[in-house]
């Protein structure tokens, strides 16, 4: 099994601090920030940063839906990290500063399958996932005027 990584990244004009504070808030921000892709979002304990585990499906394709339960880490002040309980799936978040403003990069990884099945998965998961994080970074600027 290799792995799978998909990531985007994006340059916001807002100060590093709300922007962390704003992917941290699980209850507001983060249920805003959803794409059409994400169904059955709840917040199941905490909602704001470490300790918040949440639950969600997504459909990266109509075929294709991850039932996830992540739990939140903060390993350092600039990283939230989303461990999925039902899979490899690890998702990292990070805020550094960026001029006047921040850079947001996330980061999904996870044991992708083997065979044809894994090829197909390598190649065109981390596209497909590039967009949906894509379309969140847009709303997490409109959300935060930046």
């Amino acid at each position: 099994m290799a792995q799978v990584v998909a990531t985007a990244e994006t340059t916001l004009k807002a100060n590093p601090e709300r922007v962390l504070e704003a992917l941290a808030d699980y209850t507001g921000v983060r249920s805003r920030m959803l794409t059409e892709h994400f169904s059955e979002y709840d917040v199941r304990e905490g909602g704001q940063g470490a300790g918040t585990v949440v639950h969600w499906k997504l459909a990266a394709t109509s075929k294709r839906v991850r039932d996830c339960l992540f739990s939140v880490s903060a390993p350092d002040a600039n990283t939230l990290v989303e461990k999925d309980a039902n899979s490899s799936m690890v998702t990292t978040w990070t805020v550094s500063p960026a001029g006047e403003g921040a850079r947001v990069q996330v980061r999904t990884a996870w044991d992708g399958a083997g065979g044809v099945g894994g090829f197909f998965e390598r190649t065109f998961a981390p596209k497909g996932l590039r967009s949906i994080y894509d379309a969140q970074l847009a709303k997490l600027g409109t959300e935060l005027g930046a």
